[in-house]
């Protein structure tokens, strides 16, 4: 045996690995177009051991899902303590300009797009549900806005999706400059 032991991941740290691994596994074909197989031969894991990890693709997407929604709301608690002031408006439009830096993550991104189009499975949709329900009361809970307010915001935020996910960011041509605002 050697001086120094190899030190075995736990469960939950291989689990945490796997997931940000399945991010940008998903990410590159989306939900339907991407295998358990591919996901472990990413990981670096037997399909079985993934298996272990979770039941099934439905879950694992599903937990990739959570995955995302919790780091969209790091980076949405890290706007709002930066922000100074507590009017809806100033608040609203930190968090629209760092949520548009959020999405240019092209992995994070796409798993969002891919969990919209996904979410007839019902384990998926469950999440996808459950990821905008903890976006929106987040949202209303520190920047106080009306929920016609709110729902102005997500409009604006979804646009900024497609903008980015069609490439429109790069396009110098009047629909492009229309989208982006």
């Amino acid at each position: 045996m050697s001086t120094r032991e190899r030190q075995r991941s736990t469960a939950e740290e291989r689990r945490a690995t796997v997931l940000r691994t399945a991010v940008g596994t998903f990410a590159e074909r989306g939900y339907y177009g991407t295998s358990t197989m591919d996901v472990a031969k990413a990981a670096g894991i037997s399909q079985g051991y993934l298996y272990r990890l979770f039941p099934d693709k439905e879950t694992l997407f599903a937990a990739v899902i959570d995955y995302c929604s919790a780091r969209l709301r790091e980076a949405a608690a890290e706007t709002v303590a930066a922000v100074d002031g507590t009017d809806p408006e100033v608040v609203l439009r930190a968090l629209g300009s760092s949520y548009d830096k959020v999405v240019a993550d092209r992995d994070l991104l796409m798993i969002l797009m891919h969990g919209n189009c996904a979410a007839s499975v019902p384990v998926i949709g469950e999440a996808v549900r459950a990821c905008y329900a903890k976006q929106v009361e987040y949202i209303r809970a520190v920047s106080g806005a009306s929920d016609e307010r709110l729902r102005r915001y997500f409009a604006d935020s979804l646009l900024v999706n497609v903008v980015h996910a069609v490439g429109a960011t790069t396009v110098d041509a009047p629909w492009a400059r229309t989208l982006r605002g």
